[in-house]
């Protein structure tokens, strides 16, 4: 099978990725780790304000088969959650790397040292 993997994007090998936008970044779970996950019911993010530190836990999706922790790509303070998740998680199933982000970050550290696109695609392989 094939999945979305966006060249904008760099990747945690935990299934999260992150997008640098206008020195913000945005970040959600894979095209692959959603579809790992299948039906998406519930996600719980952090609050705005939150310090995150490289690979910290900053919250949880569950799904029909599966609850899992979501980690940070890199450190930062939270400032601002997709609270329309709160009411609408399949939209992680529906545009994982679109309308189903999750947070956006204030980083403290460049993407560096994520996954590239390939590096990522060989991994899930």
């Amino acid at each position: 099978m094939s999945f979305d993997i966006p060249e904008d994007c760099r990747y945690l090998a935990s299934h999260e990725w992150a997008r640098e936008e206008d020195g913000t970044v945005r970040i959600g779970i894979s095209d692959f780790a959603q579809d790992e996950l299948g039906d998406v019911v519930f996600v719980e993010l952090p609050d705005e304000g939150e310090e995150l530190d490289r690979e910290d836990d900053f919250g949880v999706i569950e799904s029909i088969k599966a609850v899992s922790d979501i980690y940070a790509p890199l450190a930062g303070t939270v400032t601002a959650t997709n609270d329309v998740l709160l009411d609408d998680p399949e939209l992680v199933n529906d545009d994982p790397y679109g309308e189903g982000w999750m947070i956006e970050l204030d980083p403290e550290e460049s993407l560096d040292h994520l996954l590239s696109p390939d590096e990522y695609a060989d991994q899930i392989e």
